[in-house]
Parts: structure tokens; C-alpha cells; sequence
């Protein structure tokens, strides 16, 4: 009989982790499960630790391919999933023991749900900095679908190796080598197709931060690529019937963003800003107003979509709190895109 549950997991020069990272799928309890490991070329010991692995648990199934890349890695491995569903796994990281079981039971008593993630705890502790102290914290806030689909705009949503998607799904949402992440890509093409993800609020995951990881070395997981992905997306969901927005924050993210909407065609009618240097000048071409005098302008110029790059979580719900003061309905109105 097939397993309940099928991990997916790319493995490409893991010796160092992946015997962990294995134990820990190894100890799921309560759910049948299956491992997926695709070797991607490994020069080092993963291969052979893989095939020792799998002589102990005839559950874990190596296949190893030529260095593809982890796209061609992912999409490998998913024609060889049976499970009715598919969880995904970093070859450095580490599940908690129910992770499969909780996770598998939240999509069996939601049926509405594409897939799930889960909270996260990063390590190795003594190395994070601020910036990835805060992030986890960001990303352990969001609890709903609701708090999915209204944060996936300022960075993606759900930790990648976190996530457990229904296998019927894979079908219609293949991995693909867009030159930006491939994680951002699947969740934004899910949830602008109408699906809802959702998160098991628990630490469910061990998420490993180090100098060797994917997104720390490849340039489709820079800032730029992100932000190019979140462009392209907004562009043709909340800006799909309009080319003219109104851009709430001209910082380092706002510029960035609207450099990469005009790739697009899409332009500033208005930029808000608390900089008291800026406010009255023009940027773009377009008058720069503060948000005391939003209400007026938006009053007067017509209902354009509103974005609003703010990338601190402070002042961005300092953002959402005076756009509803105005009226205005997230997500249908105005999007916080960080």
C-alpha cells in the first residue's frame, strides 16, 4: 500500500548533515512514510551514505542523477511519490518527531487546504544575527491561511522544507527554473490560483542556517531575484487592471520594487512618504505626499491600487493600521509587498 506521506528531498555534498537529517525522518511516529532522497551529483560521502540508509529502511529510496540543479532534483523526485502527500525536506535540517503526523492530520481535518507549513526554530542559535532573529520571528507569526495569503507579499510565507502539499497538485505546479526561488514561485502561483495554505503552529522544523546554504550562494535567491519574483506576480494579480499605483515608501525596498514593476509597465501615480525631505518633492516624475494627505489625494486621483514597501513589521502595521482608518480593505485595495 502506498504511505500516507512521501519526503521529498534533494541531496547534493550533505555528508556532513544528512545522517541527522535522516535519523529524524527515521523517528516520525503515528503516519507511514516514505523518503524520497535524489542525489544531484554529490562528489563527497552523501551517495553512499544514502545507500546505507536505505539497506537499514527499506523506506528510504535513493535515486541519483547527474548535478541537474535542485529544480530538476524536485521535479525527479516527485514522479516517484506515492503518498497522498508530499513533504518537503532540506538534507541539513532536522523535523521534530510529529512533524509528518501533524501535519498530515491539519490537511486530513481541512480539506479546503492545498498544503501546510509549520513554525520553524533557526540554528545553529549562536551564529544568527538580528536580521534572521527577526525573520524567524516574522515567519513564526503567521498562523492562518489568512495570515498567509496577506504576508505573502513581503517575503514567502512558508519555509520551504516546512511545506506538505497535496501530491494530486504536483501536476499542475511543477517546480520551475525561473531565476528566481522556486519556493516563492510554487506559493505565489498557488495562492493566485485561488489555493489556500495554511500553517501548524508548532516548531515542527529545525531549519539550519550556514554560509554553504542555496540561498546563501546562489544568485537566484538574492534580494533582487525575490523582489523580481514578487514584481512579476503583482503584476498580474493586484495590478493585472492597472498600470498606474500608488507606491506607499521610497526607501531601499520601495526603489527596488518600483524599479522592478517598471520592467512591467507598471508606474507610481503617487509616492507616500514620513520623510519630511521628501514630502513635496518629486521622485519618478510623480509627487511625493504625506500620509496625512493620502486620504485627499486617493479622494481625488481615484481608487489605484496602493502598495506599500515597508520592510520593518513595526512600521508596516503602522501602515496597515492608517490604511484601514481610511477604509480601505487589504488585499483588495492595497497589499504590503516589504
Amino acid at each position: 500500500m502506498p504511505p500516507r506521506v512521501s519526503v521529498l528531498m534533494p541531496v547534493q555534498n550533505a555528508e556532513a548533515t544528512l545522517a541527522q537529517c535522516l535519523g529524524s525522518i527515521r523517528r516520525q511516529r503515528g503516519v507511514d512514510w516514505e523518503c524520497i532522497a535524489v542525489d544531484d551529483g554529490s562528489t563527497d560521502a552523501s551517495r553512499s551514505c544514502l545507500a546505507r540508509a536505505a539497506a537499514l529502511d527499506p523506506r528510504v529510496r535513493v535515486v541519483s542523477q547527474p548535478a541537474a540543479g535542485i529544480v530538476a532534483a524536485l521535479n525527479h523526485g516527485l514522479t516517484l511519490c506515492r503518498g497522498e502527500y508530499v513533504a518537503r525536506m532540506d538534507a541539513d535540517d532536522i523535523m521534530h518527531r510529529d512533524r509528518l503526523r501533524l501535519q498530515a492530520l491539519a490537511l486530513d481535518m481541512a480539506p479546503s487546504l492545498a498544503g501546510v507549513g509549520c513554525h520553524v526554530r533557526i540554528f545553529p542559535r549562536g551564529q544568527l544575527l538580528a536580521g534572521r532573529r527577526e525573520y524567524e520571528h516574522w515567519l513564526n507569526s503567521l498562523g492562518s491561511p489568512t495570515d498567509v495569503l496577506r504576508d505573502a507579499w513581503v517575503e514567502c510565507p512558508l519555509a520551504h522544507p516546512s511545506l506538505m502539499l497535496r501530491r494530486t497538485l504536483w501536476g499542475q505546479y511543477p517546480y520551475r527554473e525561473q531565476g528566481w526561488p522556486e519556493d516563492y514561485d510554487l506559493v505565489l502561483r498557488l495562492l493566485g490560483d485561488g489555493h489556500s495554505l495554511g500553517v501548524v503552529p508548532r516548531r515542527l522544523l529545525c531549519w539550519r542556517d550556514g554560509s554553504r546554504r542555496l540561498s546563501r550562494v546562489s544568485k537566484a535567491y538574492s534580494i533582487d531575484r525575490f523582489t523580481a519574483c514578487k514584481a512579476h506576480f503583482l503584476a498580474r494579480s493586484q495590478l493585472a487592471r492597472h498600470d498606474r499605483y500608488i507606491l506607499w515608501g521610497y526607501g531601499k525596498t520601495g526603489r527596488n520594487l518600483a524599479r522592478a514593476l517598471a520592467a512591467h509597465g507598471k508606474h507610481p501615480i503617487a509616492i507616500i512618504e514620513v520623510h519630511s525631505g521628501r514630502v513635496g518633492q518629486r521622485i519618478l516624475g510623480v509627487p511625493v505626499i504625506s500620509p496625512a494627505d493620502l486620504g485627499a489625494f486617493y479622494a481625488q486621483a481615484g481608487p489605484f491600487p496602493i502598495i506599500a514597501s515597508v520592510a520593518r513589521p513595526g512600521p508596516r502595521g503602522e501602515v496597515r493600521a492608517a490604511l484601514d482608518r481610511l477604509g480601505l480593505v487589504e488585499l483588495r485595495d492595497y497589499v504590503c509587498a516589504a
